[in-house]
């Protein structure tokens, strides 16, 4: 399957989500134009003290907030309570190949190829969200602060999973659209 993401290809034959420190990431995406300028917003909305990180913090629990980027690309600055595992649901999508970076608070993401999943709800033109049916596939994910998972479109996830018990998490999700 071949992904285009700005002026790169991404070649993949399965999902294979990139998760790991903002710095590693950054380093393995390097050379893609569309993650330079993701990176380029994290850095100014991460920097404490700056407008972007000053409005990140002011998101309510359990609001979010949109941030244009440009050449299609934008961020969801969020702020929620993580749930419990009953209340996951897994998700794709299509169009945008989603870069999900926690600032404060921790969550587990269920991670698991969309192949293995059974669709439950596909809102798919109108919205790029695809929802499936519950399971016990693929594997976890522990994200605290500080770290990133950029998802593809085989990549299904399951967000926003407590650890422990539910904690405030402050997240963005850059939306870079495939190509």
């Amino acid at each position: 399957m071949l992904f285009r993401c700005g002026d790169c290809a991404i070649f993949r034959k399965s999902a294979m989500a990139i998760s790991g420190s903002l710095s590693t990431v950054r380093s393995q995406t390097a050379a893609h134009v569309s993650f330079q300028k993701t990176f380029s917003y994290l850095d100014e909305a991460l920097r404490v003290g700056t407008s972007a990180n000053k409005r990140l913090l002011a998101v309510p629990i359990g609001d979010s907030q949109r941030v244009e980027l440009g050449d299609g690309i934008f961020a969801l600055e969020q702020a929620y309570l993580t749930k419990s595992p009953a209340e996951g649901r897994w998700e794709s999508h299509l169009k945008f190949i989603d870069v999900q970076v926690i600032v404060s608070g921790e969550e587990r993401m269920g991670l698991c190829e969309t192949s293995r999943l059974d669709i439950d709800e596909n809102l798919t033109p109108a919205k790029d969200l695809i929802f499936y049916k519950s399971s016990d596939q693929g594997s976890t994910l522990l994200m605290k602060a500080g770290d990133v998972a950029i998802l593809f479109p085989p990549d299904g996830h399951m967000p926003g999973i407590q650890v422990a018990q539910p904690v405030a998490v402050r997240k963005i999700v850059v939306k870079v659209p495939v190509w």
